[in-house]
């Protein structure tokens, strides 16, 4: 069996639910290629995954991280980004024709499911976002609201035309990216909620105390665990900022950050009770080492950090409407609190990491725990990658 990995690589979220299902199928005998760009390119290379690189597209941010709405209409802009799409179906065309895969399972990309269905090959589609939503301002609201009615018309459509919809979400009323996840119910057939992807289970470790004698933690001071994710030029400012607040943290708390750069020294920086990482390549033994977990409003980090039941602060990118409408939901259902960027700071940060701290909000981390850990989004997914096939 031939595999096609075709994962958006913006950031390393799309890329790195895909890649625990590759190995399985690898496992099993199957013949695996990715075709992404980005962050995604190089993370999938240094899993050791063959790989094309496809034609580049993604918004334009600030300097601070968040979404610029008005550079992204003008560079790329409407019509070269319609000509870089064009120019990614042309490429996944020419890949498919190349490899000939059995199956074609996108995460996140509509240009190689276009290619896959004017080929005739079978297509899996994973999302946790089946519309595109454009940042809310005042200014911008009746061409955001022009812009999501058609992007659900176009976009919903690729969408929906593939054999199945794997949703690696929770299933209502726990679904994370409910808001995100306006489904015409039409679609609702072809439509599954797996549960999240995880290459590593929390069962599958050693408990908390023996993680942390064998990662050299401190086993008597709350561990916050701080893996910043998402494209480069977004994280870069968020990750300034919270190295500013961590290093002047109280010495009552012990913090391990995660710069999120896959190719970087795996050796890490000391500086008094901060760590921090470029890159951590067993970030589950963490996860379940910490207490709680500070991050950006990632569907991911979001979502693994729920099944390993640990309550989340969460700071979600400006401008970005899919992690606000996580992040809402993730403070509805109890085991997380939102703060703004821009009122981010050290005292914003410890009032937040208290109130995550207390009873309350652990106990319901916990009970969603159990309540999950009977999902296995990636036997799941493999089962129907492989029938599908």
């Amino acid at each position: 069996m031939r595999v096609l990995f075709t994962p958006s690589g913006v950031g390393l979220g799309h890329v790195g639910r895909c890649i625990p299902i590759a190995q399985k199928l690898k496992k099993e005998g199957a013949e695996i290629l990715f075709s992404t760009y980005r962050e995604g390119f190089k993370y999938v290379q240094q899993e050791g995954f063959q790989t094309v690189e496809a034609p580049d597209i993604g918004v334009q941010v600030k300097p601070d991280g968040s979404i610029d709405f008005r550079l992204t209409t003008v560079n790329p802009g409407p019509f070269l980004t319609i000509y870089t799409i064009m120019k990614q179906v042309d490429a996944e065309i020419n890949y498919m024709q190349a490899f000939e895969p059995d199956i074609v399972v996108s995460d996140s990309r509509a240009s190689s499911l276009v290619a896959a269905k004017l080929l005739d090959i079978p297509r899996v589609c994973i999302l946790n976002q089946f519309q595109v939503f454009i940042p809310r301002r005042t200014r911008f609201l009746k061409l955001a609201r022009i812009a999501d009615a058609t992007t659900l018309t176009l976009v919903g459509r690729v969408w929906a035309e593939v054999n199945h919809i794997l949703i690696p979400d929770f299933p209502p009323p726990y679904t994370i990216s409910t808001k995100n996840l306006h489904i015409p119910k039409a679609y609702h057939k072809k439509l599954r909620f797996i549960g999240p992807i995880l290459p590593v289970h929390s069962n599958d470790l050693p408990d908390k105390k023996a993680l942390r004698k064998k990662l050299g933690l401190d086993e008597s001071k709350p561990l916050i665990f701080a893996p910043i994710s998402g494209p480069a030029k977004e994280r870069a400012y968020f990750t300034g900022l919270l190295r500013q607040i961590f290093s002047n943290f109280p010495d009552d708390y012990q913090i391990v950050m995660s710069l999120g750069y896959p190719n970087a020294s795996v050796e890490p920086v000391s500086n008094g009770n901060l760590i921090i990482h470029g890159w951590i390549p067993n970030r589950f033994d963490y996860l379940k080492a910490c207490d709680v977990v500070v991050s950006r409003g990632g569907h991911g980090t979001l979502s693994q950090s729920i099944c390993y039941g640990k309550p989340i602060v969460l700071v979600p990118t400006p401008n970005h409407t899919e992690q606000y409408n996580n992040a809402k939901k993730a403070s509805d259902i109890g085991v997380a609190e939102i703060i703004q960027q821009e009122n981010l700071n050290k005292e914003a940060l410890l009032a937040a990491l208290r109130k995550v701290l207390e009873k309350k909000k652990i106990q319901k981390s916990e009970q969603l725990q159990k309540e999950f850990s009977k999902w296995n989004g990636l036997e799941i997914a493999t089962k129907i990658v492989t029938e599908t096939a």
